[in-house]
């Protein structure tokens, strides 16, 4: 029985940094935006993180990740293999594309390690990102579509500030005011997102897309993305 004290603790866990499935090697491109200098201090780091989540997380992931959650609720194999395949399309970078599968097999490890390798049983974690390895998570713990939506905001956007904190470099109270200058936007874009119709998911985020795709032949660099 999940109560729903349960299931804030079950989001909170899916949502902790501590989980191991590899987020902190990765960047989506903020490395090489440090590196060009389009991002130099906190007011950047903000700026670019923003930007991103408006017009990637909030028009592609995000309303991407509300369809994949219907699907495992509802037990549609097809549905979630179509939107799973649809989302990795959508990354712009072999860089990204990677993340995505990687994240999402160790995701799936992870399930399993927790005795919830039950919700994988009739899919194959191998070829599922971590969106839908995610939303899978939801499902089987019985989490609402809007707090999936929000603590998969969240904990993209905390990922990007620990990459900015140590990539500006910026310190631990610099990185704390990004994240609360975050919060409102990631309450809104995770309500938009109940509303966006299939024909109108996308993502422009032009720079982001260009900074992954020079980071995968940046001299030195400490992220894998």
């Amino acid at each position: 029985m999940h109560t729903a004290s349960t299931r804030l603790l079950r989001i909170l866990h899916l949502a902790s940094p501590a989980l191991p499935i590899g987020a902190f090697h990765f960047s989506q491109g903020l490395e090489y935006a440090v590196e060009a200098g389009w991002v130099k201090d906190e007011a950047g780091a903000l700026e670019w993180i923003g930007g991103v989540a408006q017009r990637a997380v909030a028009t592609l992931d995000l309303p991407v990740l509300l369809r994949l959650h219907r699907a495992g609720v509802a037990g549609d194999a097809q549905g979630l293999q179509r939107w799973n395949r649809f989302l990795l399309a959508a990354r712009e970078t072999e860089e990204l594309r990677a993340e995505d599968r990687h994240m999402g097999a160790a995701l799936a490890r992870v399930l399993r390690e927790l005795g919830a390798g039950d919700c994988l049983s009739n899919e194959q974690p191998a070829e599922l990102g971590y969106a839908a390895m995610f939303a899978l998570a939801c499902a089987r713990w019985n989490v609402s579509e809007h707090d999936a939506l929000q603590a998969y905001a969240w904990t993209w956007a905390e990922n990007q500030v620990l990459a900015a904190v140590k990539l500006v470099p910026l310190g631990q109270s610099a990185g704390q005011h990004i994240l609360h200058a975050l919060i409102p936007q990631l309450e809104q874009f995770a309500t938009q997102a109940l509303r966006i119709q299939d024909e109108d998911i996308g993502a422009c985020a032009i720079l982001q897309g260009l900074a992954s795709a020079r980071h995968e032949s940046q001299y030195t660099r400490l992220f894998r993305s």
